[in-house]
């Protein structure tokens, strides 16, 4: 059977149920970063002095935030999706571009190893930062769900070409491209309707690859930037709860790098549950523009990959 025969067997509703589960995704990336960013760099106590349990988005944090407003969690794959609609695909030079633009809009927040790869770009026309075995932070993963919509119709193979095409312009560390192709295998199986059993299958494939993301010791609290501890938050988050709200508040509250972790976890929780999982409250709270843009940008990538498909 050939794609277009596989295109047209999909039902309408198979279809639709699809394109809602992309759209949580994206929708749950901002939310997750909206939502962590109040705890970001505080520590589990010190969120439960302040906070008790933090569960609404409120803004403030360190960055002093208004209420639903998103980080560069957010901000960067929305740069990163429009590079690849504008360019039918992922394109290296193109993404270093769009990160310079992005960059010069003076972001509220941008993490040293991005600036790095921009400058890097910047000054040597060069799309790819060196490797680096340092640059094992969690900066190309939190932003990578464009690459999963839009090659949620393609295989492993070419999925991990194009992460490594948008990673490699910050981040060019062996252990981080394996973590964030492993996200982005979960995103799109998720996409496609594997549950969430399906999807551990690809997370202990990752440790039994790289065994520091081993997650089923002790519960990781206050995780750094560093991908390894990121991820084992996440997934310890994700694989222990079964609604998208318990997964964001038990990785929010755990402090640290928890815009980043919310993201991750918000992009995996929506990808799973769909849009219709996310608490309306969440969802009203979430900047207005931020969220035209998430769903927009959802839909326009999620067309592409259709149309990816039929061509092939």
């Amino acid at each position: 059977m050939n794609s277009s025969e596989n295109y047209s067997s999909m039902s309408l509703s198979e279809q639709t149920n699809k394109q809602d589960r992309i759209i949580g995704a994206y929708i749950g990336l901002a939310i997750g970063d909206a939502l962590g960013a109040t705890t970001e760099f505080m520590t589990p106590n010190e969120i439960i002095h302040q906070y008790g349990i933090h569960r609404n988005i409120i803004g403030g944090g360190w960055l002093r935030l208004k209420p639903g407003q998103v980080t560069d969690d957010t901000e960067m794959s929305l740069a990163l999706g429009q590079s690849i609609i504008d360019n039918q695909g992922v394109v290296s030079t193109a993404v270093a571009q769009a990160f310079s633009d992005w960059m010069r809009t003076k972001p509220i927040d941008i993490g040293n190893t991005v600036r790095r790869g921009i400058v890097h770009y910047r000054t040597s026309e060069n799309p790819v930062v060196n490797d680096n075995k340092y640059d094992a932070g969690n900066g190309a993963c939190m932003r990578a769900l464009p690459v999963a919509i839009f090659h949620c119709n393609s295989s492993f193979k070419i999925l991990k070409k194009a992460s490594k095409s948008q990673s490699h312009t910050t981040h060019n560390n062996t252990v981080a491209d394996a973590g964030t192709e492993i996200i982005l295998k979960m995103l799109v199986s998720a996409f496609n309707g594997q549950d969430k059993n399906s999807l551990e299958k690809s997370a202990h494939e990752l440790v039994k690859n790289f065994p520091e993301y081993r997650y089923d010791k002790r519960k990781i609290e206050n995780p750094s930037g560093w991908i390894v501890e990121t991820l084992q938050s996440v997934f310890q988050a994700f694989f222990t709860h079964n609604n998208f709200e318990d997964i964001l508040i038990d990785v929010v509250n755990r402090g640290g790098d928890a815009d980043t972790t919310g993201a991750i976890a918000g992009m995996l929780a929506g990808a799973c549950f769909g849009k219709k999982a996310i608490p309306i409250e969440w969802y009203n709270k979430l900047d207005a523009n931020v969220k035209d843009a998430c769903i927009k940008q959802a839909i326009d990538l999620f067309l592409l990959s259709e149309r990816e498909l039929i061509i092939s």
